[in-house]
């Protein structure tokens, strides 16, 4: 299989065809809570495993702010 490039927090990433939002949460070693967005579409948590990416798609890991 070749591998695709994927942008996470717009660094690429290289991965291989098959690769779902559960995979780059892993390769990150995110730690909740965040939230996930696909090429700026929400992904619900139940969905990570189940959601395939695309050569070039662009992930973005977004954890909570507080304060104010």
């Amino acid at each position: 299989m070749k591998p695709m490039n994927v942008f996470i927090n717009q660094v690429p990433h290289e991965f291989d065809a098959g690769a779902t939002v559960a995979d780059a949460i892993m390769r990150l070693q995110a730690r909740p809570p965040f939230a996930v967005a696909v090429n700026l579409q929400f992904v619900p948590n139940t969905q990570y495993a189940q959601h395939l990416l695309q050569a070039n798609d662009r992930v973005d890991l977004i954890a909570p702010v507080t304060g104010g």
